[in-house]
């Protein structure tokens, strides 16, 4: 077996911080292994100009611990009233890197998402124009569609007819979950990527239902049959540069995430790049593992790759912490279900 592996310093391509004392006691959990991180915008309210984006921004900064090397990545909320003038002019100052869509009711704090796209065409064909990404949640939010069907549906009625009426739009699909998904972004050109996060490669729906309902487990787009799963698998560690890591690391406290009505997220920050590690090694991809969590994304966004490294090293299992203290509460960290053998450093 393989003792270590040096790769580049990695990036989080979706990410989720939060606010106030819960950006405060996750934000380093991040910033230990990470470099870079695009900032989801669906806070309350949401991040959806560019004051919001810089405002949010100087919050991050000043919870980073001192010590800390960590870049936010900032993106705008999109709705049916963004100006694209602001959109272009954030962009011009190098506050936002992205542009993220979510449609109406989607996932947590989506409610001021789009639900006409035909209000947001200018927006769309200005990020065209100055070669800003757009960040999809892919799914649709139709109540007629099943919820395992809804990222499929999304392509075919929304992602595709926006890309087709927006040539030169770069779009980034976010947390990929079904091998519909995978099939459309290898059958496409340039312009189109995915993210696949920590959890999509480790769970299907069974580890959700199977045995008594796991809230812990719960996330959205939800986890999928066990086929899709190792389509995933497929695409992360298949080398292919339009796929790389979003983690969408999602931080809810316990009482949110153990209720009757419990919210969707996996907090996975944590313990990520352990997981990761073991399932290259597991498909015999570890060569591949830079790619995936260093190197594709920075290609995709037109950054520099970092130039820092880090050590992974395969041992003892690593004793992470079942949960993270924060002042809004306890959060529990993702359990991938298996000992994990590499550690950072």
């Amino acid at each position: 077996m393989q003792p270590s592996l040096t790769i580049r310093r990695p990036d989080d391509w979706h990410l989720h911080l939060r606010d106030g004392a819960m950006l405060a006691a996750v934000l380093p959990e991040s910033a230990r292994h990470f470099a870079r991180a695009i900032i989801m915008p669906n806070l309350v309210p949401p991040v959806v100009t560019g004051v919001h984006a810089r405002a949010y921004r100087d919050r991050i900064m000043a919870a980073l611990p001192g010590g800390m090397d960590f870049t936010p990545l900032m993106t705008l909320y999109l709705t049916e009233e963004t100006d694209p003038d602001d959109v272009a002019a954030a962009h011009a100052d190098g506050l936002i890197t992205a542009v993220k869509l979510y449609p109406a009711g989607a996932t947590t704090n989506s409610a001021s998402g789009v639900r006409d796209f035909d209000r947001v065409r200018g927006v769309l064909e200005k990020m065209a124009e100055i070669g800003l990404p757009l960040c999809v949640h892919g799914e649709v939010t139709d109540p007629e569609v099943d919820i395992f069907d809804r990222e499929a549906a999304f392509i075919d009625r929304v992602l595709d007819p926006i890309r087709r009426a927006t040539p030169g739009l770069r779009v980034v699909m976010e947390h990929v979950t079904t091998s519909d998904a995978v099939a459309y972004v290898t059958s496409q050109d340039r312009d189109l990527a995915a993210t696949i996060t920590t959890h999509h490669l480790v769970i299907n729906r069974n580890h959700i239902l199977v045995g008594g309902i796991k809230p812990h487990y719960y996330c959205l787009p939800v986890a999928k049959r066990e086929a899709h799963r190792l389509a995933l698998r497929a695409a992360a560690t298949s080398g292919d540069a339009r796929f790389f890591l979003g983690t969408d690391s999602a931080p809810h406290t316990d009482p949110l995430k153990e209720s009757a009505c419990g919210c969707a997220g996996c907090f996975t920050a944590t313990n990520t790049l352990s997981i990761l590690a073991h399932v290259f090694e597991e498909e015999g991809a570890l060569d591949r593992l830079e790619g995936f969590t260093s190197l594709n994304g920075p290609a995709f966004y037109g950054l520099p790759p970092n130039e820092a490294r880090i050590t992974l090293t395969r041992g003892d299992p690593v004793p992470y912490p079942d949960k993270i203290d924060t002042g809004d509460g306890p959060v529990t960290v993702f359990d991938p279900g298996f000992p994990l053998h590499w550690q950072v450093g």
